[in-house]
């Protein structure tokens, strides 16, 4: 920007901030401009005005002076302002032979009407003002009705009326522009912050499925190499490296769970894939190493290499979402099995493909293990929020015959994995009981 665009820029800014000092500038250069050209004739011998050929009296100078003076208002009171401008150039008009450019505040009046007012109002008065001005000046002039000064005074007000409306339509203009554009920054914040929000409850819902299943079996291990200590050694001494395998499990999902919080900055993220139903097999081991006796059943169209018969290894071809919370569910159901469900429980997994979704079925035998609940626990409320933004259904409940069954089912073909769940939310909780064993979403 050149030094008289910022100039120009300053000035602007200022007038816009001072209203009333900039209209009292303007009102002070008009009333200059009125006077100068009150002493002008209408023609000299050169064809165009003569100075000096008449002197305003005493009245046209009252006139005019009230007229500027206005005009200080004009932003604070348009149509009071039009109406005191428009009423000195009437009496201007009626009362002087020779008027004074008196009609020059009316017009500026009329201009700011037309740029703070609606279109409708515009109309109404600019129209008003045009045909009372004009039809003052063509019965009072001592000239032709024709005469181009009372032509002038129609012309001059059209303009201003028309100029006005331009100028406040292009304002309202800028200001749709601008409030859309503020809009959509508010929005792109807002849709940043969700997205943040969503990721931190992803990423806790991993911490937690992790830290809880890998804390349960070191706790169970810990106990039995204590136990076993001094009568069997070799079973201690197997208990601990389970205890130190388990360890270092948990240790590296949290660094790749916790990898993903890093900034571009850091050193890189691990890369191995987030764990699926590919690494099923495994995880049934860990909880088996630790004393739960686990059956696995799966079949589907999808699962390769069972051919449709159950108990296979599953290979299945997942959406990536659904394939971790599938994971995620097994992992944290069997957990609160081997927290909650007693020393002698067995477990069962079932895995289902039925159309186009997911079946995954829990089901333990056990009786409980008497002890009181902590009611700390988020396991329970973690798959529902899982199971939730897949667009599937969750119920945990304990079986008629004793034990707990907990069953998910995940859409398969959804957009990303990420559907919404608009179902009534009254029904969802009415499908989501919750309780005996002392398996609750409070202490799960």
């Amino acid at each position: 920007m050149t030094a008289i665009g910022a100039a120009f820029a300053r000035t602007r800014y200022w007038a816009r901030t001072h209203p009333l000092v900039s209209d009292a500038a303007l009102a002070a250069l008009l009333l200059g401009c009125m006077l100068l050209g009150s002493f002008a004739g209408p023609r000299g011998s050169h064809g165009g005005p003569d100075f000096g050929a008449r002197t305003p009296g005493a009245l046209s100078v009252v006139l005019m002076v009230l007229g500027a003076a206005a005009l200080v208002f004009r932003r604070r009171a348009p149509m009071p302002v039009l109406v005191c401008t428009g009423g000195a150039t009437i009496v201007e008009l009626i009362a002087v032979r020779s008027p004074a450019p008196v009609v020059v505040s009316t017009v500026v009046a009329l201009y700011t009407v037309a740029a703070h007012t609606d279109r409708s109002t515009t109309w109404r008065v600019g129209l008003a003002t045009m045909a009372v001005l004009t039809a003052v000046a063509m019965m009072s002039s001592s000239d032709v009705w024709y005469a181009q000064e009372n032509l002038g005074i129609f012309a001059w007000a059209g303009m201003a009326s028309a100029a006005g409306d331009a100028v406040r339509s292009r304002r309202g203009f800028i200001d749709a522009m601008r409030e859309r554009a503020e809009r959509a920054e508010r929005t792109r914040e807002e849709e940043a912050r969700r997205r943040v929000a969503e990721e931190r409850l992803r990423i806790a819902r991993d911490l937690h499925d992790v830290v809880a299943h890998h804390i349960a079996l070191v706790n169970v291990q810990a106990g039995v190499a204590s136990h076993v200590m001094d009568k069997r050694p070799d079973q201690a001494k197997e208990a601990l490296a389970q205890v130190r395998a388990a360890s270092r499990s948990a240790l590296s999902e949290l660094r790749a769970t916790v990898g993903l919080l890093r900034q571009s900055g850091d050193p890189a993220a691990p890369t191995e894939p987030a764990p699926g139903l590919l690494h099923l097999e495994g995880l049934l081991d860990t909880f088996r190493n630790a004393g739960l006796p686990v059956r696995f059943a799966a079949t589907g169209p999808e699962f390769e290499g069972t051919d449709g018969h159950l108990g296979a290894p599953p290979r299945p071809r997942l959406p990536a979402a659904v394939d971790l919370a599938a994971y995620r569910i097994i992992q944290e159901a069997l957990t609160n099995v081997r927290k909650h469900a007693g020393p002698a429980a067995t477990a069962e997994v079932r895995v289902v493909r039925i159309g186009a979704a997911l079946e995954i079925t829990v089901l333990d035998d056990g009786k409980g293990t008497g002890e009181p609940a902590d009611g700390g626990g988020h396991g329970l409320i973690g798959m529902r929020e899982r199971v939730s933004a897949l667009g599937g259904t969750l119920t945990a409940a304990p079986r008629p015959g004793g034990g707990f069954r907990t069953r998910a089912i995940l859409p398969v073909n959804t957009p990303a994995g990420g559907a919404r769940d608009t179902r009534d939310p009254r029904r969802t909780e009415a499908a989501r009981p919750v309780g005996g064993t002392g398996k609750s979403a409070e202490d799960a």
